[in-house]
């Protein structure tokens, strides 16, 4: 189950933020991304290794 967005005190949605792959205006159904294919393109570059979180340097005595 999805959780509704927030609203402001007058019960607007505050503004929808853009799609991180392509920038068009996110859908609801598929949050952040504005559809399926974006939402995929993302997944793909995570598995892929384009995204890359950063660690410390490991030692090659801590590999052992």
């Amino acid at each position: 189950m999805l959780a509704k967005p927030p609203e402001d005190a007058d019960g607007a949605k505050p503004p929808a933020k853009p799609c991180p792959v392509c920038g068009k205006p996110a859908d609801p159904a598929t949050l952040p991304f504005c559809s399926k294919r974006c939402r995929d393109v993302d997944l793909n570059r995570w598995l892929s290794g384009t995204y890359v979180i950063p660690g410390r340097p490991t030692d090659p005595e801590d590999a052992e």
